[in-house]
């Protein structure tokens, strides 16, 4: 009988579940407080919106005069908006508790659950933690792809092949700002001049030239470039090859021969290139020689004898890949 009552009670038992205990709180209930969530995911999307704002500021040139005022504004506002957001999880999400005892070895299970257990019951005051997090990874994101946009500036990276293509070819014949071709005798060799490839895009980089007559017995060009420059005169590429800035100073020696020699200066970092040597680097950050372009004279007139010894403008990684040389 007594095994029969056994079984029985051991058959009806099957299949029904069994309800844990929860175990005895150690915080005290919070309120909960929906409210200030919802201030909270406001906060967090008017920060996302205000970071995503500053990528189609930076990329409209038509707001030129007004750029650097709205990059402040969308910068600012989304830290202010991120800042308000933190300030209210902490002032009405964040439970405060203040519990008086002596710190234990944490050795036992029993003593690490009630640790885990404090911690969960202590993040009770969020009802809405999925949407909470995704509006604060909305933010992070927004964040991160404002800050990271004015790294567009630093060069072309979807098509580097633009650093090695320019206008000038075999032929092409060098002209100034008004359009008129340069003729060998309007180059002199205490100054230097501006020059551009006939019917080309002058703003393009690898456009405008610097031009200067040295005196032939100076010269000290690489081995290759023999017969670059017809009657002393020399061009380079204008663009400084640090920051992308204008060559626009030209030293010239006024106490020879204790003066410093003849050299092309950056006036933005002070970089300093030897017309007479291949553009060769003298002094300042600049990680590059000046590209030098080969002329010839052909009736007075100044013609490209083809295209430059190297890429144009600063050191870019893409420059780097394709041409490890110094040029």
């Amino acid at each position: 009988m007594n095994w029969l009552v056994a079984l029985i009670a051991l058959l009806l038992g099957r299949g029904r579940r069994r309800h844990a205990v929860p175990p005895e709180r150690v915080v005290a209930p919070a309120t909960q407080r929906p409210g200030a969530e919802l201030v909270v995911i406001a906060l967090l999307a008017l920060a996302s919106l205000s970071a995503l704002a500053f990528v189609p500021i930076y990329a409209l040139d038509s707001l030129r005069h007004l750029q650097t005022q709205l990059f402040g504004l969308s910068l600012g506002l989304a830290f202010a908006f991120l800042s308000a957001a933190c300030i209210v999880v902490a002032k009405t999400l964040v439970p405060e508790e203040q519990i008086v005892d002596e710190y234990s070895e944490p050795e036992h299970a029993y003593e690490q659950a009630t640790v885990e257990q404090i911690v969960d019951e202590s993040g009770s005051r969020f009802t809405r933690r999925r949407l909470v997090k995704l509006a604060a990874g909305g933010a992070g994101a927004a964040l991160g792809a404002a800050l990271v946009t004015p790294a567009a500036s630093l060069g072309p990276f979807l098509d580097v092949d633009q650093l090695r293509r320019t206008a000038w070819r075999r032929g092409v014949r060098l002209v100034d700002s008004d359009d008129k071709p340069v003729r060998a005798a309007d180059v002199s060799t205490k100054s230097f001049l501006t020059a551009f490839p006939e019917g080309a895009d002058r703003d393009a980089v690898g456009s405008p030239l610097v031009v200067v007559r040295l005196d032939p017995d100076s010269l000290e060009l690489p081995v290759d470039r023999e017969g670059w420059a017809p009657e002393g005169i020399v061009a380079y590429s204008k663009i400084c090859t640090h920051a992308g800035c204008a060559i626009a100073l030209y030293r010239t020696p006024l106490h020879e021969p204790t003066s410093s020699k003849s050299a092309f200066v950056c006036p933005c970092h002070y970089s300093t290139f030897d017309p007479a040597a291949g553009g060769k680097v003298l002094f300042g950050p600049a990680g590059r020689n000046l590209p030098q372009l080969p002329l010839m004279i052909e009736n007075g007139e100044l013609r490209a004898a083809g295209d430059f010894s190297g890429p144009i403008g600063p050191s870019w990684w893409g420059v780097r890949w394709g041409n490890q040389h110094r040029s």
